[in-house]
């Protein structure tokens, strides 16, 4: 084995010469050094060590030898007992390497985690301390996630603990990680202070993203479940200081500073903060969270002493101190309503309708309800009322009432009177309330006193609705008082001063349709006709449509009643000026009124006249009964014949169905007179608005009529109209389009139906398909001629038509005239010979298939 330079301390094969013969070239060249250890991988520890410590003579200073050096070392000690003296050399090694190396954090953090490894509890501590004051402080997040480790893994709170707070200098927004570790070592006192240090922190951001409330509430649980361990913190004041941050969550903090009394074993001073908290909270949540568990807080007192007797036995005190228990417990649950009442109120005082429950919860109790009624006046402000603020006081006079207190009574109201409602109503409802107080109690002439005083114009007048002014100086105005004294003026008062009142109320516009009428009512009951007419015209002069028509139905239907015909030209008047302007959805009415005083005290014409306009004038959806009224009267004054005029507009004018209808009855009508053609011609034109789909009944109508009253000829007329009709409406796009619509919708049919095979052509060819097929129907159904005689196309055989004609016809007038029987005895009629000619297909249009 050769020896580099005759010296046989050096030791290489011949494999090695090539690399030997390059370091000597080159010996601070670190990759013709880390070429050659790669060379001798394979080699044995001593042999791949002396290399290294070659190099590393040669080139202290490189940290790629060192780290492959110092890696390799401890690979060759992987796996051995930790006793082991290699350990101790790869120790030192590491030494040695950072005599050179201290300012690399990956050597420092691999001999840290070596001697974490070999459990060298102090030499590692001591090692991560060197290599924080080596290193800069921009390399030391490196080293620190490893040190906390590896003193959360030591058995020594008090080493972790003050390596933390070296740390938390460093890094203070890694508090939350330090509490939880103080917390799994029971070191509460310490995380309590910190816990409270952060939350008072105002800049201080969770890296768990909690937010302040959320480390508050933490606090509160951490310090009030562990009263004996936390002893650095003010419970008390420190949940007092939440309290007043957190307005929203108070129920919890509450209850957790009543958990730290209980704990603590402080009873009664934990019941006196429950006590506090049902009284101070402002939300139904947060009071049923308190008064929960302030329950539960008494149910366990009254079962833990319950307990603690029957282990020990019972002696007097016990026996009353569970009593004493019991009934606090009892009094605590029958608080309840009162207890949530006062926090509805303490969330809104001028809520009126809470002080009214409050003080049914007090019932029974004279001086809690009448010490609740002066808190209610004086704390619920009129203007921000939640409401009818008048009703506290209105209730409170009545409890005084109630009690035959009638002056305390009348002390509220007079007080009620003057404060400033936000509404004039509410005032209004004051003296209306306090005049019937003193009605219940026969004081009649007092009672006109209050409501004339209400009414008395102040000595400012003020508009209505001007908010500006307070409701005393707009309550003149208002009807709510002023009917209550027309009221009592009509019982207790003379005529003049009822009178005057309702002329009071007129003159300052306040007047209603009902009041007119109550006045107008009032003058006719004492005789005062004409007096009461007048009421009704300043009534109409106050009001226009649609509110003047109360009065004037009333005004009319009383004066017909009182002077009927002797001031017919006046009614006239009067009626013809209630017409003029008047809401066709009132017009009925009053023509009807008009005519009828016509029909009763005028003239006939006049009354048809009325008629006639009431057809124009009404509602479209009222125009068909207005005819059927107009002809029934027409026909009875003028006889049945007059009505002929009147069918003939009613058709014109109204709608299909109702014209159908008046066709139907006029038809009916000439039947009865006789008038066959006339009625065959009323059922001509009728049918041009009948489809024979829908307006089945008239067709069948007009057939039975032709079977009575008819021949063959007229039938097979009427047949030929219904095959056009239908054929006329069979052509129109819009009611075929409406039909396809309808039936696509109830699934009745497909394209396919319409246009066999050709599911894809538009709307408009499915249409003209359609229009062939009837057509082709409607061919199909002519019948053959078998007859030299054929006048139009029917259904029916010429044996048919005369088995109808041949029935009895109970309408027919029988007359005797011989000659003409004789003339047609002796006379045969000669056979009319008709020429027959085929139909241009012109005429079919599109409906004939070619």
């Amino acid at each position: 084995m050769p020896t580099l330079n005759g010296k046989p301390d050096v030791i290489f094969e011949e494999d090695d010469l090539p690399y030997e013969e390059e370091i000597i070239r080159n010996p601070y060249s670190v990759k013709c050094w880390m070429r050659y250890i790669e060379f001798k991988q394979n080699a044995t520890k001593s042999v791949l060590n002396m290399i290294f410590e070659r190099a590393l003579k040669e080139l202290p200073g490189s940290y790629k030898l060192w780290y492959n050096y110092l890696r390799e070392r401890r690979k060759q000690v992987k796996g051995r007992c930790v006793t082991d003296p290699g350990y101790e050399e790869v120790n030192n090694c590491h030494e040695r390497a950072l005599v050179f190396m201290h300012k690399m954090p990956r050597i420092w953090l691999d001999y840290c985690q070596f001697l974490v490894s070999q459990s060298k509890m102090t030499r590692s501590r001591r090692t991560f301390d060197r290599a924080l004051r080596a290193l800069p402080i921009t390399q030391h997040p490196r080293i620190w996630p490893l040190y906390l480790r590896f003193v959360r893994n030591l058995p020594l709170p008090e080493t972790a603990i003050r390596v933390y707070r070296r740390y938390l200098k460093l890094s203070p927004e890694n508090a939350e990680e330090y509490i939880d570790y103080l917390r799994s070592v029971e070191r509460l006192d310490e995380a309590a202070v910190r816990l409270a240090a952060i939350v008072n922190d105002e800049n201080f951001v969770s890296k768990e993203g909690k937010s302040n409330y959320q480390l508050w509430h933490e606090l509160c649980d951490l310090i009030s479940q562990n009263p004996d361990k936390v002893n650095s913190l003010n419970v008390g004041a420190i949940i007092r200081g939440g309290l007043t941050r957190f307005t929203d969550q108070l129920g919890k903090l509450w209850c957790s500073m009543a958990d730290y009394y209980i704990r603590s074993g402080h009873f009664e001073k934990a019941r006196d903060v429950y006590e506090e908290a049902i009284q101070t909270v402002v939300t139904v949540r947060d009071f049923t969270q308190v008064f929960d568990s302030y329950a539960q807080f008494e149910e366990s007192m009254i079962a833990a002493k319950m307990e603690t007797n029957s282990e020990m036995g019972k002696d007097e005190d016990d026996d009353i101190d569970l009593e004493l228990r019991l009934a606090r417990f009892e009094q605590l649950i029958t608080r309840r309503p009162l207890l949530l009442n006062s926090v509805l109120l303490r969330q809104n005082p001028h809520n009126v309708h809470e002080w009214h429950k409050r003080v049914k919860l007090y019932e029974g109790k004279p001086h809690q309800i009448i010490s609740t009624y002066t808190e209610a006046v004086q704390t619920v402000d009129p203007m921000k009322a939640t409401g009818k603020p008048h009703s506290l006081w209105v209730s409170f006079a009545r409890f005084y009432e109630d009690n035959e207190q009638l002056d305390d009574a009348r002390t509220i109201f007079e007080k009620a009177t003057k404060v400033n409602y936000k509404q004039v109503d509410d005032l209004a409802g004051v003296w209306c309330e306090y005049g019937e107080m003193e009605l219940r109690h026969e004081n009649y002439d007092q009672a006109l006193h209050i409501l004339r005083k209400a009414t008395a114009i102040p000595a400012r007048k003020a508009e209505y609705f001007d908010q500006s002014e307070p409701v005393q100086n707009r309550v003149y105005k208002s009807l709510k008082v002023w009917s209550m004294l027309a009221d009592l003026e009509e019982s207790l008062g003379s005529f003049q001063s009822t009178k005057a009142v309702y002329d009071r109320i007129i003159d300052l516009r306040i007047a209603t349709p009902q009041i007119i009428i109550n006045y107008a009512m009032f003058l006719e009951e004492h005789n005062y006709f004409e007096e009461s007419f007048k009421a009704y015209e300043r009534g109409i002069a106050l009001f226009k449509w649609p509110n003047v028509y109360d009065i004037w139905n009333t005004y009319l239907t009383k004066f017909t009643d009182r002077y009927g015909g002797k001031k017919l030209e006046r009614a006239r008047d009067l009626f013809e000026q209630a017409l003029d302007g008047c809401p066709a959805k009132f017009a009925k009415t009053i023509y009807l009124l008009y005519a009828k005083l016509e029909e009763e005290y005028g003239l006939a014409r006049h009354a048809m006249a009325v008629y006639e306009r009431a057809t124009q004038a009404v509602e479209l959806d009222e125009r068909h009964q207005m005819f059927n009224i107009y002809i029934k009267r027409a026909a009875e004054i003028y006889g049945v014949t007059h009505t002929r005029a009147i069918y003939q507009k009613a058709i014109e004018v109204l709608p299909d169905e109702p014209s159908r209808d008046m066709c139907l009855r006029f038809a009916d009508m000439e039947a009865k007179l006789g008038e066959i053609d006339r009625a065959r011609a009323i059922y001509s034109f009728c049918s041009q608005m009948c489809d024979p789909r829908i307006t089945a009944n008239f067709w069948q109508t007009w057939k039975e009529f032709e079977i009575r009253h008819g021949n063959e000829d007229t039938i097979r007329e009427m047949l030929r109209i219904k095959r056009s009709v239908q054929a006329t409406y069979n052509t129109q796009v819009n009611f075929m389009s409406s039909q396809m619509l309808k039936a696509s919708s109830n699934a009745a049919g497909t394209v396919s139906d319409l246009a066999p095979g050709m599911g894809g052509v538009d709307d408009m060819k499915m249409l003209e398909q359609k229009a062939q097929l009837l057509a082709a129907e409607a061919e199909q159904d002519k019948p053959k001629p078998k007859e030299k005689i054929l006048f139009v196309r029917s259904d029916a055989s010429r044996s048919e038509l005369a088995e109808l004609t041949k029935q009895a016809n109970p309408d027919e007038i029988d007359i005797d005239d011989d000659d003409d029987e004789d003339e047609d005895q002796d006379a045969e009629p000669d056979e009319v010979q008709l020429e027959q000619k085929t139909v241009p297909s012109a005429v079919f249009g599109g409906l004939k298939e070619d």
